[in-house]
C-alpha cells in the first residue's frame, strides 16, 4: 500500500477488506477503527456467536501484525498475561518470558470471567503502553490495541469490571445481529471454508502508524472542545448517576471524533461526529445508582438525553 494514502482511503480499504469476512458490521468497524487509530481500546459487549473473535482476528490479519488471544477464566493469573522469569540451569540466570500482552492486537475474551486481580494486570498496559513485572518496566509495542469482550446476559461466575478498568476503554459497543439477508450471505460464504482463512494483509503496521499521526492533524475548534467538555461534565450532575464521566472521557471523545472526521475526508471535526460517538465513549464510564438501575434508567439513555439537551455550537 502506498504510504501517501489518506486516512479516508485506508478506512475504506479496511472496511472493504474485512467486509469479506464480517457482513453488515460497517457501523461497528467505524467505531473499532476510530479507537485503533487514536490509541484507544475497545470493550465489545455482545452475545456469543455474533463475531467478536472473528472481527479481532480479521483486523489483525488485515494489518499484517501480531495477534494474541487470552481466554479469561477464574483461575487465570496475572503472570499468565504479563509473563514470568524462568530460571535457566545452563547459565544459572533468570530469563524473562514475555506473556501474551506483548503483542500488537490483543483479544481479551470474556474478560469479566477472571478475578479483579487478574483484570487489573491489563490496567497499566492499556493506560501507559507498558507493564511492570518484578519491579522492572517493560514497554509494549507502539501499536498495542486491546479488544476485550464480555457477555451482557450471563453473570454466573463473573466479576464486574471495576470503574478504573472501564475508564481505560475508549469505547464500549456491540455488534448486534445482522439482517436475515446478510445472515444468509454469511452461511453461503462459510458453506465450504471460512473466508478468514484466505484473508491476507492490506496494510502494514508502519503504514497504520503513519495514518495514526495524520488523524491528529484534524482540527477541533475551541467551541467544539467546550461542547465535548459540557457533554462529559453534564453526566456528573445527572439524577441517578453516582459517578460521572472523567476528563479521560472528554479526551477519548475528541480523539475519536478526529478519527471519524478523517474517515469522512474532513480536515476538521463537526458536532455530528461528536454526537455519533457520545454514547459509545461516555455511557460505559457512568456508575449508576442502584435505585436508578432498578427503575430502568440506563447510562445510554442518560447520555442520549444529555446530547439532546446540550446546545450545539453555531
Amino acid at each position: 500500500m502506498n504510504k501517501s494514502l489518506s486516512p479516508q482511503e485506508v478506512y475504506r480499504t479496511l472496511v472493504s477488506h474485512i467486509g469479506q469476512v464480517m457482513r453488515g458490521q460497517e457501523a461497528a468497524m467505524r467505531k473499532l477503527f476510530a479507537a485503533l487509530l487514536t490509541g484507544g481500546h475497545v470493550l465489545l459487549e455482545d452475545y456469543p456467536g455474533t463475531g467478536k473473535t472473528t472481527l479481532a482476528k480479521a483486523l489483525a490479519q488485515s494489518i499484517n501484525t501480531r495477534f494474541r488471544r487470552i481466554q479469561f477464566t477464574p483461575d487465570l493469573l496475572p503472570s499468565d498475561i504479563l509473563g514470568v522469569s524462568v530460571y535457566n540451569q545452563r547459565d544459572q540466570e533468570f530469563h524473562f518470558q514475555e506473556g501474551p500482552v506483548f503483542t500488537n492486537i490483543l483479544l481479551a475474551d470474556e474478560i469479566n470471567r477472571a478475578s479483579p486481580r487478574t483484570q487489573s494486570a491489563l490496567l497499566e498496559a492499556m493506560a501507559e503502553g507498558q507493564v511492570t513485572v518484578e519491579g522492572e518496566r517493560r514497554p509494549l509495542p507502539e501499536l498495542f490495541f486491546a479488544i476485550a469482550t464480555e457477555n451482557p446476559v450471563e453473570f454466573r461466575g463473573t466479576y464486574p469490571l471495576p470503574e478504573a478498568q472501564m475508564d481505560r476503554f475508549a469505547m464500549r459497543f456491540n455488534l448486534g445481529y445482522v439482517s436475515e439477508e446478510q445472515e444468509v450471505e454469511i452461511l453461503t460464504a462459510q458453506e465450504k471454508t471460512h473466508p478468514i482463512d484466505s484473508l491476507g494483509a492490506c496494510i502494514t503496521e508502519s503504514e497504520l502508524l503513519l495514518v495514526r499521526r495524520a488523524v491528529t492533524e484534524v482540527k477541533v475548534s475551541p467551541e467544539l472542545k467546550h461542547y465535548i467538555v459540557k457533554l462529559a461534565a453534564s453526566s456528573r450532575g445527572m439524577p441517578g448517576v453516582q459517578l460521572g464521566a472523567s476528563p479521560r472521557a472528554s479526551i477519548s471523545l475528541m480523539k475519536a471524533a478526529q478519527a471519524v472526521a478523517a474517515f469522512d475526508g474532513g480536515s476538521f471535526v463537526t458536532p455530528d461526529h461528536i454526537q455519533e460517538l457520545a454514547v459509545p465513549v461516555i455511557a460505559h464510564r457512568l456508575v449508576m445508582e442502584q435505585q436508578a438501575r432498578f427503575s430502568g434508567v440506563t447510562a445510554e439513555g442518560i447520555v442520549r438525553d444529555i446530547v439532546k439537551k446540550t446546545p450545539v455550537p453555531a
